[in-house]
């Protein structure tokens, strides 16, 4: 039985931590403090080394002898790669969302922007992440598609923070927010997808304007 708990513990670790990292919690070649985040997940520092030797194994930390646990910075190649994916699929689910979603789960989307305005005008980019997260995790859910919805969760994964400067694309991203709200409010699909492709391309239209400008394609 110890055994048993010892790994559903060091499982639930390795999703917290991933979690984390999804939801830009350490920005790009950020070192991660071990120690602080045994605490604040309340647990002893073992499980935590074992997640964090899971997620070297998948690319997403390195621990550098005598230095500690760094995460590893995406390349814009592979982000604008996700991103051209993730266009499609999360133009699939906002197309769907139209045509299911209630106003429950609309009202719980309008409340992750109240939340995401604030933070915008902080410029808190730890905030808006989170904010964002919540609110098209929401829209997945929407979709009452759950092949659609394992696809996006396994693309969230490989999603890693990026050294690009988005901050200047916070209040458009916000306003497309409030559009496709709207539009899936109106129950008009072919607007929704359109809106949530727009939204997605802008992301890869700024990675790909600095990719040009370090002169890598």
């Amino acid at each position: 039985m110890p055994k048993i708990n010892r790994t559903v513990l060091s499982t639930k670790v390795y999703a917290a931590l991933k979690e984390m990292i999804a939801d830009y919690r350490f920005k790009p070649g950020a070192r991660l403090n071990v120690e602080r985040i045994s605490k604040e997940l309340e647990v002893s520092r073992t499980p935590v080394w074992e997640a964090v030797r899971r997620l070297q194994q998948e690319g997403l930390l390195e621990n550098i002898p005598y230095r500690g646990v760094f995460m590893v910075e995406m390349t814009l190649d592979k982000a604008l790669d996700l991103y051209q994916v993730r266009e499609v699929l999360e133009g699939l689910a906002a197309r769907l969302a139209a045509l299911y979603a209630n106003e429950k789960t609309i009202e719980k989307m309008e409340e992750a922007l109240r939340n995401q305005l604030k933070v915008i005008e902080k410029g808190d980019l730890v905030g808006y992440s989170q904010t964002d997260f919540e609110f098209h995790g929401l829209l997945h859910k929407a979709s009452r598609n759950s092949v659609l919805q394992d696809m996006l969760g396994s693309l969230k994964a490989k999603m890693q923070p990026i050294a690009l400067e988005v901050r200047p694309l916070l209040p458009k991203l916000y306003e497309d927010h409030l559009e496709m709200i709207e539009a899936i409010r109106s129950k008009d699909p072919d607007k929704s997808e359109k809106l949530l492709r727009r939204h997605n391309r802008a992301v890869q239209i700024q990675i790909q304007k600095e990719i040009e400008t370090l002169g890598r394609k």
